[in-house]
Order: C-alpha cells, then structure tokens, then sequence
C-alpha cells in the first residue's frame, strides 16, 4: 500500500509543471527517448531475447539437402561398373531430437530466465538514467542560482568600493579600508569566474544526459512522501530493487545451465527420416536403369561412454559460475543496503542543512543590516561590514547546495528502492518501451530467413553545427 502511495504521489508531483519552463517531468522524457545508454540497454536485451530462439532451435528438426555430379576416373573390382557417369545424385535427411537429456529443456528455461534479469536490468538503467537526469537538472538550478548570488555580490562590493574612495577623499576611513574593499572585490570576481565555469561544466553535463541545452529550468515539483525509517526504506529496496531482482534471476539461469553440463553424460535418442535420388546421365548402364530412389526412417541413439573428461570439466565449470554468481547477489545486496540508507541519511541531513541555512540566511540579512547602519555613524569598520557580506553570500550557496542535495538525495532513495522507472513517474511523452514486443517477434520465430532490418541509432547526437569537424576536399591535381 505504501508503495502505491509514493508512486500516486510522484506521478502527480511530476504531472504538475510550467509552460513558461522547461520542466523536470520534460528532461526526464527527453532522457527517455534518446540518452543512449538507455537505448543500448534496450538492444542489449534484444540479445537475451534471441537467445530463448537459440535454445529452442536445439530441439527442433533439422532438415537437409545435399545434391551432387560426379564422374568416375577409375573403377576396380567389385566397384567396376559398365560406365563412369557422370551422375547426379540428391538427398534429403531430417532428423528430429526424441530425447537429449535435458539439455534442451533446460537451455531453454535458463535463456527465459536470462531474459527476465535482462528486464530488470533495463529498468534498474532506466532508473539510473533518471537519478542522473535528476542530478544534472538540479545542477543547472543550483549553479544558475549561485553565479546570480555572486553577480549580486560583485555589484554590492564595486557599489561598496566606490562608497569607500569617496569616503577617502574626504578622509571619513583610511587607504587601508579602501584596499580592502578592492581586494574583497577582486575575490568576488574570482569566485564569479569559477562560479561560471561551474555552470557551463553542469549545463553541459545536463546536455549528455538529457540530449539537449538546459533552458529556463522550472523549479521541480515535491518529492512523495519518503519512509519515516532507514529500515523502511531498506525493506522495500531489498523487495523492488531491480538490480537485486537481474542478479537473483542471473544465480537461477546459471542453476539451469549446470543441467545443461550435467544431460552431456546421458544418451541422445533422434529419429531420422532420408530419400535420396541418382540418375546416370550418359554412359553405358547395362540395361539397368538410369536412375533410382530410396527412402529410409529409423531412430538413432547415442551413447555417450567415454569423452575424455569434458563433461565433468564443463559441470564443474558451471558450477562454478553459478557459485560467482550466487556470491555476487549477496554483494548486490550488500550495495542496495548501503546506497539504500546512504541516500536516506544524505536526504535527512540535507533538509536539517535547509532549515539550518534558512536561519542562517535570514539572521545573516539581519547582521549585514546592522553592520552597514553601525558602520554609517563609526562603530563598525568596512572590514566588519564586508565580513557580513561574504558570511550572508556563504549561507545563500549553502541553502542553494542544501536543497539540490536533498531532492537529488531523495530521487536516489526512490531509485534504490525500484521507484524511480518511466512506468512509475507516469512519463507522458509518448508510449512506453515494451520490452516485450521484440521478445514476441523473435523468440518464438522458426523461420531461417526472417531478419529485421539494420538497426538506426535511436539516440540523438548532441554535436552543434558549429561543432561539427571541417572536412577537407582535396583539390585534383
């Protein structure tokens, strides 16, 4: 129930949205559609998806031609016959499998298997697409803010500076308090400069990740309600965690393939069917006639008594793949625990910092007042009054940095704990993947020919004109 509470909450939260701006729900749409590492997974999975065929195609009857012309050169003995051909000769052998062991059958669930940890693999990306999307539109807000604190100050210290030479013309405060004033002033343009390079270094991240150049960016809607206890939040990340889910689904296919190994001991049992056709085309045959058919079934079984150890040795290996990945899981959970109440501990401490700094930033406007006033009738200096300043332009950035933390650190949480998928946020920039769509098409299909056509790149390149590389056209000589 609490999980379909969060959900409604986000869905809703993420419905909401400006059209002045761009909004949070419209980067994570973009991202959706064309961040590549989304639409690789998506290929990948396609992989497993033809891997179900392979396995299925092991069980299936094979059918084959042969056609042939030959000559005779020499003939001797009880092979002499009255003429030397040449012949065309034809066959066709199907055989069909009766029973392998196993081994068929279990391939065949393995390959399922795989399947389904590859879907929960594309979902924990999705999810991990999304926090990252999440972060880099924070970024952008977060540094936009603070390059405009740090314009701000730039023009209060230059106004402060130039209050400070009039001051020493008349000789009301001293050089020392005018060479303050210029250096505090060069600082703040410093740190402006880094302020900026911040900035573009976000915005360029926000245009990997989401395809696109930030543009004016919407404030993000609420985060749902999160749980009230780490120990909540690990429970329902240890049940929905997708990268848990693709690693548990790994240790069960891996368990099948040991089956796979252990059915090369046993007997095969085929039944197979041939006709084949010859026909002498010229030459001398005796009377006898020019060409002839025969057709054959039976049941063919192979016993396997002796391969040299490769069955043992492919069982143990197995084995022991499935043992690295049953040990992987527990490393898996492991993670999820850690990123689980990582992220949780991150978002409370980032909202005590909110309201921490709110307090800060408001008693820090009031101090900057009263310094400025005192300093008007001599009682504080220019020094004291800049120290104001740069403690109330610390508890701005802070209060700026604490709140991107803390949705950030709160969009992480809803991804450790599997809430955080395109299916989840209720994205409505078109249809959803279905991951099921090609699994229908291929791993099902008996047809040797069937192929889908080249794949085209569903991602966008980011590159500009302007970026493109000059091609030089060589002049003919």
């Amino acid at each position: 129930m609490k999980r379909h509470l969060l959900t409604g909450t986000l869905l809703a939260a993420l419905l909401a949205g400006s059209a002045s701006a761009d909004t949070l729900r419209e980067a994570l749409n973009a991202a959706y559609r064309t961040n590549p590492t989304l639409t690789g997974q998506r290929e990948a999975l396609k992989v497993n998806d033809a891997s179900v065929a392979i396995a299925r195609a092991a069980g299936r009857p094979l059918v084959s031609a042969t056609v042939g012309l030959n000559r005779d050169l020499t003939q001797s003995g009880s092979l002499q016959r009255l003429g030397k051909g040449p012949y065309v000769t034809g066959g066709v052998d199907v055989s069909y499998p009766l029973f392998n062991g196993g081994s068929v059958k279990n391939s065949i669930t393995a390959a399922k298997t795989r399947v389904e940890a590859g879907r929960a693999t594309l979902r924990a990306v999705e999810g991990d697409v999304f926090t990252e999307a999440v972060a880099a539109y924070m970024d952008v807000i977060r540094d936009r803010a603070i390059v405009e604190l740090n314009e701000n100050q730039v023009r209060v210290l230059a106004t402060n500076l130039e209050a400070s030479r009039d001051r020493f013309q008349i000789g009301d405060v001293t050089r020392t308090d005018v060479a303050q004033s210029e250096a505090r002033q060069a600082l703040s343009r410093s740190a402006l400069e880094t302020a900026r390079g911040r900035l573009t270094s976000s915005e360029e991240n926000y245009r990997r990740v989401v395809g696109q150049r930030p543009g004016v960016l919407a404030p993000p809607p609420p985060l749902p309600p999160l749980p009230a206890t780490a120990d909540q939040a690990v429970q329902i990340a240890l049940a929905n965690n997708p990268d848990l889910i693709a690693i548990s689904r790994q240790a069960d296919a891996a368990r099948y393939d040991v089956r796979v190994a252990q059915a090369a001991r046993l007997p095969t049992v085929s039944g197979v069917a041939s006709g084949d056709y010859v026909n002498t085309i010229s030459g001398n045959t005796g009377g006898a006639p020019r060409e002839g058919t025969s057709t054959s079934i039976g049941v063919q079984g192979r016993i396997p008594l002796y391969q040299g150890g490769l069955p043992a040795a492919r069982v143990a290996q197995s084995q022991a793949l499935e043992g690295q990945t049953l040990e992987q899981r527990v490393a898996t959970e492991r993670a999820v625990i850690a990123t689980t109440r990582s992220a949780f501990a991150t978002y409370r401490a980032a909202q005590d910092a909110i309201v921490s700094n709110q307090v800060a930033v408001k008693a820090n406007e009031l101090a900057l007042e009263g310094a400025r006033a005192e300093n008007g009738v001599g009682t504080r200096t220019i020094l004291e009054v800049l120290n104001a300043e740069q403690e109330l332009l610390n508890a701005q950035v802070q209060l700026v940095t604490a709140r991107r933390d803390a949705y950030v650190a709160g969009f992480q949480l809803l991804n450790a704990m599997g809430q955080a998928q395109a299916d989840v946020l209720g994205l409505d920039g078109g249809p959803l993947y279905d991951p099921l769509g090609n699994y229908r098409d291929v791993a099902g299909n008996w047809n040797d020919w069937a192929q889908a056509p080249r794949h085209v790149p569903v991602a966008t390149t980011t590159a500009t004109q302007a970026e493109q590389p000059q091609v030089l056209v060589s002049q003919p000589r």
